[in-house]
């Protein structure tokens, strides 16, 4: 039975939800950036209302078409007040978004259950420390910090087996881990340090992996984080404020694929798109799948 802190995932359980909140003014979400008090107590109880398993925080964009490296103190400071803040007023399990360990030691001193690594451990040569210290439970993403070629489906699975290995090395058992196939992170050129390059079209990428989830989830239960990415705005053409319904449909579609958590900015319409999703989807003896 795996787990992301003390909630369990994959198998028979229900499809979980991770709320995203971010600290970091220079996100690319605006909606989705909190660095008031107030702004998080709001957004966090909003979570807990519409039905969230868990809540993300982040203190670095990571849009990899986007220059937004700040200092590790920077992100630490607003991570850390966010943490703070959110313990007072919920008991929702808390994941911090980073690839730095100073930041992972740090937040999981206070107590965070979850560390969610886009660069699947391989960015922070001293990270495995930090893990092997707490093992916390862990999100894996697909990474490369060399160009990746060839078939992007047999790659990103090699990617991600990799990064179990190195978890395991650091001795967290495969029941703490949930994988992520990194959509929006495999791009041909980008401004930033957390994206893995390739030399062929970065949203025929993602929608392949989409289309093929259960051939990548290596046995473990997979997180998508499709929510107003840059291939809904592509294949819509709008802008991040209106690509609602685009996320929603993309969300739906990696359920059915196979995704176990669902890492969204919309807690609320993510959550009874399921509950109608999952009623309807009848097993064979005709009873329904649990929707609570």
């Amino acid at each position: 039975m795996n787990k992301l802190g003390s909630v369990k995932v994959g198998g028979t359980n229900p499809v979980r939800i991770m709320g995203i909140i971010n600290t970091s003014p220079e996100s690319f979400y605006k909606k989705s950036i909190k660095t008031k008090k107030n702004e998080i107590v709001d957004a966090i109880r909003k979570m807990d209302q519409d039905g969230a398993d868990f809540v993300d925080i982040g203190g670095m964009s990571t849009a990899p078409y986007l220059s937004t490296l700040v200092s590790e103190k920077i992100e630490k400071k607003r991570i850390i007040e966010a943490i703070k803040i959110i313990q007072k007023v919920s008991n929702l399990p808390i994941s911090v978004d980073t690839c730095r360990a100073s930041v992972a030691k740090q937040t999981l001193e206070y107590g965070v259950e979850i560390i969610n690594d886009i660069s699947g451990l391989k960015y922070d040569k001293n990270m495995l420390k930090v893990i092997k210290e707490f093992q916390p439970s862990l999100i894996l993403s697909a990474f490369s910090k060399k160009t990746v070629s060839g078939n992007l489906l047999r790659e990103t699975k090699e990617l991600l087996k990799h990064s179990l290995q190195l978890a395991k090395s650091a001795g967290v058992p495969t029941k703490k881990i949930v994988l992520d196939p990194a959509i929006g992170f495999f791009r041909k050129s980008g401004k930033g340090q957390f994206f893995t390059k390739i030399n062929s079209d970065w949203v025929k990428r993602d929608l392949l992996i989409l289309q093929n989830l259960k051939s990548i989830k290596l046995g473990l239960p997979i997180m998508v984080s499709v929510s107003n990415k840059s291939f809904i705005g592509k294949l819509l053409k709008k802008n991040h404020s209106d690509r609602i319904y685009g996320s929603l449909a993309a969300e739906l579609f990696s359920v059915i694929n196979g995704a176990d958590v669902i890492r969204t900015h919309n807690v609320g319409q993510i959550k009874d798109a399921l509950v109608i999703a999952e009623r309807l989807a009848q097993k064979k003896t005709g009873k329904a799948y649990n929707t609570s």
